[in-house]
């Protein structure tokens, strides 16, 4: 895959045949601190109580700010294509979620 950067320049980027497959993900848990974004990519079933971390992306806060502006330019793009994205609330409302942190018994 070939893209141009943002100097002008060409670039090249390898994709995989495995990760061109793609990883489904219904569910994101977005956390920080002062140098970093983890975004993990969670699939949850319905009806089930746990669901699985598919992937973590770690991102630098310049770069999640980069990825929020193609998000919502992307998503203008959609919406004037296909019309707008209803937004059906939040899936985790009333869901307890623990991401890898053990409970400690005393």
């Amino acid at each position: 895959m070939t893209d141009d950067n943002q100097n002008g320049a060409k670039m090249d980027i390898a994709l995989s045949d495995e990760v061109a497959e793609g990883i489904y993900s219904n569910l994101a848990i977005i956390t920080h601190s002062h140098s970093e974004f983890i975004v993990d990519f969670v699939s949850l079933m319905p009806g089930l109580p746990k669901g699985n971390v598919k992937s973590r992306i770690i991102l630098t806060p310049q770069h999640a700010k980069r990825l929020l502006a193609a998000l919502e330019e992307n998503i203008k793009r959609f919406e004037s294509t296909h019309g707008h994205i209803p937004d059906y609330g939040d899936p985790t409302r009333g869901i307890p979620i623990n991401i890898g942190k053990s409970k400690g018994d005393a």
